[in-house]
């Protein structure tokens, strides 16, 4: 009750402010949001054509520029968590903590990040870290949900998220510096600019800078950015983009928060721990690199071709110290360096034959060169050589896909295709989709959509070397492992009324995986990852948008998920960390005199954090359910300056994100969770035009 309370307050007084400043019914909106509820006018490119999103099989939701300057969050995983049937997880919230990205209940590892077509997802892990991706340099976000490999292959189980950097105009110069600062001793610094030099030629440049001390100890972040896209446009017949960005971070590594009365603790003088973060000493970095060129053409009306080519190097660093129970007194640890590097290329033929038919043709290859290096410390936190690992691996995908559309009847259009991926290591695997899209009325669409999806194990799953902990204790890949399989069923509705004022979706769908990959220990807790469970999710998500009216939008969705986890012994439990509820709401105003307010309200249900083992079926530890309420005010001044003030979680209302064990002095462990960031304010000031 009280949440239902506190967000009817903020809301109401949201409601409230149209008539407080003299706006009437009459008065013009923004051309933008006049536009952006008309469902022809919303293309959508992930699919690898251009399509109007009523004639994508799929559920499908858009962000652009408009969206993201206007909303509250301060990532692209905040972004994306306002939108129904998605989650968003972080190992204690904003500062130097991952996001991941869930897909109605997916692992991370099941949600495929796109930036310009280059695929983000680290292939050691097999998960996008959505933190790395500067929010500055975003002009739109295409999430696609449903089975994806067909045409991206491996890894697109739960849905695919397409994010494209910002272009030059043509009619003019952009050009934008911002500043700004926060709590948290958080400040961010920004640049961007983009131009036609000539008719046919343009770039579009961003850099960028941040800084945090983090919410808790050891959570700060120092974050820089570059990023440069060339264009080379002389109409349909011939097309060239070139893309390229690099990203470096350094962050600590918090733990689970310790228990209430723990106190700091020494070994050999060096801080283990403290009462606000269970591990000090742990630090990472990462430095990401990616470029991109792409060819395109259209010589005739019934042929589309393009060709494109990627590079990306990641090398990612983490520093681990913790306390040994079994040598007291010392502080041993870990370093370990992994170093992904992907070579893609790939060409697309869309022929259309006749009226009403297409048919999409693709083949790709994708070269991966793993390294990973490890050593151990010892208690004096000096390097042991004797310990030092390094292990080496390439692997290599080829895929051939087909899929063709066809429009008999002005409302009906039917959809199939097949993909055939050949993976170095495990063989061949065939990938079928298929799709109806029935439009009773230019005004409504539904959506059904059946298709197979896959995941193939990472290099750490196959190669990681192997770890001797002692007494019969370690870990070591497992070369032996099959793929991930499953299929995602889903019927979407979409429902434009009231001249397009009013928005409405609603799917339900229902997926699986098979020989899920898990590291499981055995009698002498060796660990080895395995083909061992089973999930399985139903589930629906709903989404109403409305407006403008008196220049105010609300936008308002739920998403109801019942995902299960099915161990090898045949044991069947709620799924790990999986909200069953989630409620997110967010209302907009503008005024005429340059004035937005934004107002977001997120709800998270409970979810299980922890099970003792895989014979219980009741969690040990329940992750409580929790809200959030964040508010964002923007100020246009003069034409090209830009005032920001922006509070999250302001009832600074308490909550966790993961469970986990932490270990005190005398090795005992205690079940625990990593804390969701407090309070916070950020003010910044921009010069744009």
């Amino acid at each position: 009750m009280k949440f239902i309370f506190r967000i009817t307050i903020v809301l109401s007084l949201f409601i409230l402010i149209p008539g407080s400043v003299g706006f009437t019914a009459e008065q013009p909106a923004d051309e933008t949001q006049q536009e952006e509820f008309v469902m022809d006018e919303v293309v959508v490119t992930a699919t690898k054509t251009a399509e109007k999103r009523k004639d994508v099989s799929n559920a499908v939701i858009t962000k652009d520029a408009p969206d993201i300057r206007e909303s509250t969050a301060r990532s692209l995983g905040e972004l994306l968590a306002n939108e129904p049937g998605i989650d968003w997880r972080t190992y204690g919230g904003y500062g130097g903590a991952p996001e991941m990205i869930h897909i109605r209940g997916m692992g991370a590892d099941g949600t495929q990040v796109f930036v310009n077509g280059i695929n983000v997802n680290l292939p050691s892990v097999g998960t996008a870290d959505t933190a790395r991706i500067p929010l500055a340099s975003i002009d739109r976000v295409e999430i696609v949900k449903g089975a994806g490999s067909l045409l991206y292959g491996s890894g697109a189980m739960g849905g695919t998220v397409n994010i494209i950097t910002k272009s030059p105009r043509r009619d003019g110069m952009d050009f934008k510096v911002l500043a700004g600062y926060g709590t948290q001793n958080t400040y961010q610094l920004a640049v961007e600019n983009g131009m036609y030099v000539t008719e046919a030629f343009g770039y579009y440049l961003t850099a960028g800078r941040k800084e945090t001390d983090g919410f808790r100890d050891n959570s700060g972040l120092t974050h820089n950015d570059v990023s440069l896209k060339l264009l080379f446009d002389k109409g349909p017949l011939f097309q060239v983009s070139a893309y390229g960005d690099h990203i470096d971070r350094e962050f600590g590594r918090p733990g689970v928060e310790p228990p209430p009365g723990t106190r700091d603790f020494y070994a050999g003088g060096v801080r283990v721990y403290s009462t606000d973060a269970a591990s000090t000493l742990d630090e990472g970095s990462d430095e990401d690199s990616h470029l991109a060129l792409e060819v395109s053409s259209a010589p005739v009306d019934w042929l589309s071709l393009k060709l494109r080519g990627d590079y990306s190097h990641a090398k990612n660093y983490n520093l681990t110290r913790y306390y040994d129970a079994w040598t007291v007194g010392t502080v041993p640890g870990s370093k370990t360096w992994t170093t992904n590097q992907v070579s893609t290329v790939e060409g697309t033929a869309e022929v259309k034959p006749f009226a009403g038919a297409s048919v999409l043709f693709g083949a790709d290859y994708k070269g991966y060169d793993w390294k990973n290096e490890t050593v151990d410390l010892n208690g004096f936190g000096i390097e042991d050589e004797t310990s030092r690992t390094s292990v080496k691996a390439h692997l290599f995908t080829r895929g051939a896909f087909a899929e063709a559309q066809y429009r008999p009847l002005k409302y009906v259009k039917a959809l199939a295709g097949i993909r055939h991926e050949h993976h170095s290591t495990y063989g061949g695997e065939d990938v079928p989709r298929f799709g109806l899209i029935i439009n009773p009325l230019e005004i409504t669409t539904i959506k059904l959509s059946h298709g197979m999806h896959y995941k193939a194990p990472t290099p750490n799953d196959l190669f990681w070397p192997y770890e001797d902990w002692g007494w019969g204790m370690g870990a070591q890949g497992n070369i032996n492992l099959r793929p991930e399989t499953g299929w995602h069923t889903d019927a979407t509705l979409e429902q434009s009324l009231f001249d397009n004022k009013v928005f409405l979706t609603f799917s339900m769908f229902r997926w699986n995986i098979d020989d899920k990959i898990q590291w499981v220990p055995d009698a002498s807790f060796f660990y080895r990852p395995q083909n061992v469970a089973q999930y399985e999710a139903t589930g629906f998500e709903t989404g109403l948008k409305v407006g403008p009216y008196y220049n105010t939008t609300l936008t308002l969705n739920y998403t109801k998920l019942n995902a299960k986890e099915q161990k090898q012994n045949g044991l069947k439990r709620p799924a790990l960390n999986t909200p069953e509820n989630q409620f997110k709401g967010v209302l907009t105003y503008s005024a005429s005199f340059g004035l937005t307010a934004t107002a977001t309200a997120t709800f998270v249900g409970t979810r299980p954090g922890y099970y003792a083992n895989d014979s219980i079926p009741v969690p040990a530890k329940k992750l409580p359910d929790y809200w959030t309420v964040d508010m964002k005010l923007e100020q246009r001044l003069f034409k090209h300056w830009l005032l920001t003030l922006q509070g999250n979680n302001l009832f600074n209302q308490g909550y966790e994100t993961y469970a986990a064990n932490f270990y005190d002095a005398s090795g005992v462990g205690t079940l625990s969770s990593f804390p969701g960031a407090g309070r916070s304010v950020f003010a910044s000031v921009a010069y744009e035009f």
